[in-house]
């Protein structure tokens, strides 16, 4: 008997050991990222700002666990990237490069303070024991000995980040820092967090946030992840901003085209369990943008752009991602794309295609919301940034109200 009551002490203990085990087995989330790119013109960080340099920026998170991880980013590098030294802590201001002492943890990498980067390739910190909330700002910093050989980056930061020189990445504030609103390197922040998912919206400079002021955190995606927050079925949702501003779904422009990038944003992240693709309104623009098209390259570009759009949505269910369509908002009052009938029609019949039943998982109607019922063709006034094809802050915000939240409420891979 004391033999039997033995056996079942010990099956008893394996079993609250494997069940300890299970329940610290990290459950990764992407919380935060960013659409990466090369740099062009005025966006190029100068040499002497990137050698000998402590980069601080900062990042908000939508999402809060129990551990963190940082990915860092040299996908478009033609060399190896070297950080001597990183770390992370919560931002004190995110106004400025002061941070919380308190707070502050180096990052390591395979246990060493410094990692190379291949080149075209992102890199994992090790995980980092720091309980973050949702919401909350952090500031990445990093060291670079010398700048990369090409540069990989996000030129629409819409946040400060600081740039010092000497090594200073643990230091509470930066000293001799100078500005800017772009981020360079970072890629990523992950949390531990049992049970939650994520959201990526994949888009152009609506969903980058063209016009947001720095540090305000205004953008529509911004503002819909407040809103996941803030009810019970959703908040356990991250939101991942792929804006690029002037991306396209066809052809490069600014940054790479959606579906080249598709599986670095959509199916890299972990953690993934829905994607919100509002896209196309570069595509149809530029079409007539520099002379009168055909209605053969008319018809010709609607085709292709719903062949992309299929693409996208058959390899997202592949791995088990619901797929949601935006429709392509108003653009008659933006000159530059000299938008015509021709223009118009095109975007109605993309748009025909998105609301169809089963062509997406769900729909989100943003031109019906987002135009003016007196002007179909144009955003509603107080909802225009006043170029004609941008939100206003306001309009933002209506562009995240629209989105029903029961078409994020939890579902899991």
């Amino acid at each position: 008997m004391r033999k039997m009551c033995r056996l079942i002490g010990l099956l008893a203990a394996v079993c609250l050991s494997g069940t300890a085990v299970a329940q610290d087995k990290p459950y990764w989330v992407a919380s935060w990222a960013t659409s990466q790119m090369v740099p062009t013109n005025e966006n190029i960080a100068p040499a002497e700002d990137l050698t000998d340099a402590t980069l601080r920026q900062i990042v908000r998170i939508s999402i809060g666990g129990r551990r963190l991880r940082v990915r860092l980013s040299n996908a478009f590098g033609t060399a190896p990237l070297v950080v001597s030294a990183a770390s992370v802590a919560l931002s004190a201001d995110n106004r400025s490069s002061r941070i919380v002492p308190a707070t502050r943890k180096q990052l390591t990498f395979g246990g060493a303070i410094n990692v190379t980067i291949p080149a075209g390739a992102d890199y994992f910190s090790d995980p980092v024991e720091m309980i973050v909330a949702a919401g909350a700002d952090l500031a990445l910093t990093l060291h670079l000995p010398s700048p990369p050989d090409r540069q990989t980056g996000h030129p629409g930061a819409r946040a400060h980040s600081h740039f010092a020189h000497g090594q200073q990445v643990m230091a509470e504030t930066l000293t001799g820092a100078k500005t800017s609103t772009r981020w360079y390197v970072i890629g990523g922040v992950e949390v531990d967090a049992p049970g939650a998912g994520a959201l990526v919206i994949l888009g152009d400079s609506i969903t980058d946030g063209y016009g947001v002021q720095p540090n305000t955190n205004a953008r529509w995606p911004d503002r819909l992840a407040v809103r996941l927050r803030a009810n019970p079925s959703t908040r356990d949702l991250a939101v991942l901003n792929a804006g690029i501003g002037g991306n396209r779904l066809r052809l490069d422009g600014t940054g790479p085209n959606a579906l080249a990038r598709f599986e670095r944003e959509v199916l890299t992240p972990p953690g993934v369990t829905h994607l919100l693709v509002i896209e196309g309104i570069n595509d149809l623009g530029t079409l007539t943008r520099d002379a009168p098209a055909t209605p053969e390259q008319h018809a010709a570009l609607v085709r292709e752009v719903i062949g992309v759009f299929h693409q996208i949505v058959t390899r997202a269910r592949a791995h088990g991602i619901k797929v949601i369509g935006g429709t392509i908002m108003p653009d008659g009052a933006f000159a530059y794309y000299h938008p015509d009938a021709a223009n118009e029609a095109d975007r109605a019949a993309v748009n025909a295609w998105i609301r169809a039943p089963g062509n997406f998982d769900a729909v989100v109607d943003f031109d019906a919301a987002m135009r003016d019922p007196a002007n179909p063709t144009r955003l509603r006034p107080d909802l225009d940034s006043g170029d004609g094809i941008h939100p206003s802050i306001a309009g933002y915000q209506a562009m995240a109200d629209a989105v029903p939240l029961s078409l994020l409420a939890a579902r899991r891979k």
